[in-house]
């Protein structure tokens, strides 16, 4: 309450546990003092439209009713009309309940003071505008005094916005004295202790002289305890608190829940959410430090293992990104090349310039050179442009080298296939492949985790840099009512990831042998060395393409074709 009243703060973030005061600390609290002390206007949002009437109704309206210095400044009537319930004016300013999954209650008011409460509740959209948080942060642009308040219990790690807004303040903890040496300490789940078996008789230890400290204790500890910030970050103050350090909830009780709930991983997930105050670590991810660490140093020829080459293809609003993707015997992989094509997509310049890239051959170890055979293009953005794009190439010759180019699109279904049968059912009328992209993310990250080359090991070259690796490991696999998924950390970006399920789609989508295919490589391979001999070994012999070339029905270049 006090950081509301500091100039120098202009962002409050609460990550605290159930039942600890943080509603009525940082929303009903400073709610009353801007109507009573400094009126504006005020937009308070609530998960959903439901919760934020019942907010208003069970404490807003009690408070403006009972509190002596509230009362008559907001009118109140036993039987309210929506309309005030969701909005209430008093003088100098008024104060509005929002939905998070409501955009229109999100909008249309300049406000001065924005609290919001429960955000990792909050859905990950607002219908179709985007994220709530930022849609009525929005709102405060035009205040120099503005306050944003955020407070939450916290979720799954690396989803949870309280989380990351926590991270990114002064990172204050209440430290308090121990009663016995007078150290002061955070209050640990770890220091928690009891004789086995016995949850009644739970205590928390000194982590500095042992000492046993009891709920009698817990009184005075908190009356001389203070915040201490571990970082230091202008204008945002992060608290965080856990049960520990509630008066109304003894040791044995939290000790007693616990040995209730960690048999149960759901029950041991509220626990941690919700007691603890600690982000729950669910499903599986991987780090991107330990994949940075295997870069190695190849090309620009491609590797003597490399046989075929594919691309992902990712559709972003002012550019195109893609990954060239080589494969060896035993799906061994390495990144080619990271290529980004910027330009409005909606535009064809952008199209021109992929499709000239597109159309580039690979000299391999071996002298001869290879095409990027088959091209998977995501068609879940910006549609219509990438259906022109992909109608007429979806099957040519690159300087009599097949290659085939796809549209696909993403399916988030849990149980889907990773490859299904292409459908015409679109405005093109092109075959149009559904990915299930769970099962592709399943496979992906099992291949991250194998530290050995070898059978579908992963190589990475060293011009690949930090925000490759972030965000090919920007999702984490989590169980949501039984079922496996993935989902994207907050605030990070996934088009790497989505790159490589790409390519290695288009592995999937010309069926490719890759033993022959290298048997038949190496077959090339000695030809040239014996053309080289008889020749001299002239750069134009080295294109020698693998494929027969069969008669390919001639069409209208693409360019043509635009809308």
């Amino acid at each position: 309450m006090d950081a509301f009243n500091d100039p120098a703060i202009h962002t409050i973030v609460g990550m605290f546990a159930s039942q600890t005061g943080k509603t009525e600390a940082g929303i009903n609290n400073p709610v009353g003092y801007y109507i009573d002390q400094d009126p504006c206007p005020i937009l308070v949002t609530q998960p959903t439209l439901e919760i934020a009437k019942a907010w208003s109704k069970d404490r807003l309206a009690p408070m403006l009713r009972d509190t002596p210095c509230l009362k008559g400044q907001v009118g109140y009537k036993t039987r309210i009309s929506e309309s005030t319930i969701l909005h209430r004016v008093f003088h100098g300013g008024h104060i509005t309940v929002a939905g998070a999954n409501s955009a229109a209650s999100l909008a249309g008011r300049p406000i001065r003071i924005l609290m919001m409460d429960e955000i990792d509740r909050y859905p990950f959209s607002a219908g179709a505008e985007g994220d709530p948080c930022f849609l009525a942060e929005k709102r405060t642009t035009t205040f120099w005094n503005r306050k944003i308040a955020m407070f939450s219990t916290p979720t799954i790690k690396g989803l949870s916005r309280i989380e990351m807004a926590y991270e990114s303040s002064d990172k204050r903890k209440f430290y308090v004295p121990c009663p016995h040496c007078n150290e002061f300490q955070i209050l640990k789940w770890a220091q928690c202790k009891w004789p086995k078996d016995t949850p009644l008789e739970a205590y928390y230890e000194c982590e500095f002289c042992k000492g046993i400290i009891t709920d009698a204790d817990k009184t005075q500890m908190l009356r001389y305890g203070e915040w201490r910030a571990e970082k230091s970050v202008k204008g945002i103050a992060g608290f965080w608190v856990s049960e520990l350090y509630s008066p109304w909830v003894s040791f044995s009780n939290m000790a007693m829940r616990f040995l209730r709930s960690k048999k149960d991983p759901e029950q041991l997930k509220v626990f941690v959410n919700t007691a603890l105050a600690e982000t729950w670590e669910e499903g599986e991810t991987m780090e991107d430090t330990s994949l940075i660490s295997r870069r190695e140093r190849y090309g620009p020829d491609l590797p003597s293992n490399v046989v075929i080459l594919t691309a992902g293809v990712d559709i972003q609003g002012d550019r195109i990104e893609m990954e060239i993707v080589g494969w060896g015997v035993g799906q061994e992989t390495w990144g080619i090349e990271r290529k980004f094509f910027y330009g409005d997509p909606a535009r064809m310049q952008v199209w021109k310039d992929l499709d000239e890239y597109l159309q580039k051959l690979w000299k391999h170890e071996y002298g001869i050179y290879l095409p990027v055979s088959a091209v998977c293009i995501d068609t879940g953005f910006m549609t219509q442009q990438a259906y022109a794009f992909i109608k007429p190439l979806q099957t040519r010759y690159i300087h009599g080298f097949l290659q085939r180019i796809f549209a696909i699109k993403g399916s988030s279904e849990a149980t889907k296939p990773f490859l299904s049968r292409a459908s015409k059912n679109n405005i093109a009328k092109i075959n149009l492949f559904t990915l299930g992209v769970n099962t592709a993310k399943d496979t992906i990250h099992a291949w991250l985790k194998i530290d050995k080359p070898g059978p579908c090991y992963a190589h990475f070259p060293f011009e690949y840099d930090d925000d490759f690796f972030a965000q090919l490991t920007s999702e984490v696999r989590i169980y949501r009512k039984g079922i496996r998924i993935w989902e994207k950390k907050a605030g990070k970006r996934n088009e790497a990831l989505d790159n490589r399920v790409y390519a290695m789609a288009a592995l999937g989508l010309i069926n490719a042998n890759l033993e022959k295919v290298a048997v038949n490589l190496q077959e090339r391979a000695k030809k040239l060395k014996e053309q080289d001999n008889m020749q001299g070994g002239q750069e134009n012999n080295r294109i020698i393409p693998v494929q027969k070339r069969y008669k390919v029905k001639k069409t209208s270049r693409w360019v043509n074709k635009w809308k």
